[in-house]
């Protein structure tokens, strides 16, 4: 009992990433990332329409609700692409932060942000402590 004491003072006082555990996360937010272009990709091309090479623009039947669905579809698409844009800028600013040393510490508290936090949302520059007060003052 008294090494896991041990081992919690040393966390406690932790204030940086080591190199591999960098690499671990610069690994995490590359295989991200390479996920989050091709999405963006898909995006795009959905509500530019690069894809439709057919007659359906070309068709004398006007169809008001497969038009209005179209609009819409196209809409949401584009929200989606946006979001995703965000996403992917996120991820490069944390590759940024990876380079520079500061990745993992929240900008708040100056703590490190968990290891547990930063697998499942590795642009986090709040830790859950930071982000539940954050939540609080809205």
């Amino acid at each position: 009992m008294a090494n896991n004491g041990m081992e919690n003072d040393a966390v406690a006082t932790k204030t940086r990433y080591s190199r591999e555990e960098l690499e671990e996360f610069r690994l995490l937010i590359m295989d991200k990332l390479q996920k989050a272009r091709a999405d963006l990709e898909l995006l795009t091309e959905a509500y530019t329409n690069n894809s439709e090479h057919d007659t359906n623009d070309t068709s004398p039947t006007f169809k008001v609700l497969e038009e209005g669905y179209s609009v819409l579809s196209k809409e949401e698409n584009s929200r989606l692409a946006a979001r995703q844009q965000k996403f992917i800028a996120n991820l490069e600013n944390a590759l940024i932060r990876i380079e520079n040393g500061s990745y993992g510490v929240c900008r708040v508290t100056g703590k490190l942000i968990s290891k547990e936090r930063l697998r499942s949302v590795p642009h986090a520059t709040l830790s859950i402590e930071a982000k539940l007060q954050q939540n609080q003052r809205k």
